[in-house]
């Protein structure tokens, strides 16, 4: 497994601003969804799928990192019904976590963290288009 270690020690802000948040989110998805490739694809893994396999804990602890990205996602002023949807997503994915080692299954394939980051990458291009960047194949 390959990890990219320029991921891992980009300097993060710390503001409010949506520019900021929206570095921190990405950054967050890419450890939780995209942090190693499955060794011979080209598949990505991250923590979200690896904690399954730690019963009970590691689901919980992968929703709770995934609730984070919902609460900044409450900060940038989403609507009540978007969030609520991140929620069903993270909650989704918490009870598939839940069921021990096989739960990665149908967990890696749902990304609900990877969902909800879509959802705020459209608000954030609607309402702060400043914000906006390129989207860049990782190599």
């Amino acid at each position: 497994m390959s990890v990219r270690p320029e991921a891992l020690r980009r300097d993060l802000p710390l503001g409010r601003e949506p520019s900021h948040v929206r570095q921190r989110i990405e950054a967050l998805e890419h450890l939780l969804e995209g942090l190693v490739t499955i060794p011979g694809t080209s598949k990505r893994v991250g923590l979200d799928v690896l904690l399954d396999f730690v019963p009970g804990v590691g689901p919980t602890v992968a929703a709770g990192l995934g609730a984070y990205m919902a609460w900044e996602a409450r900060n940038l002023g989403m609507s009540k019904w978007q969030i609520t949807r991140m929620g069903s997503n993270i909650g989704i994915d918490w009870l598939l976590g839940l069921i021990p080692f096989v739960g990665a299954i149908p967990d890696y394939f749902f990304r609900s963290n990877t969902r909800n980051l879509r959802m705020i990458k459209r608000h954030l291009d609607k309402h702060h288009p400043s914000t906006v960047t390129l989207d860049v194949p990782a190599r």
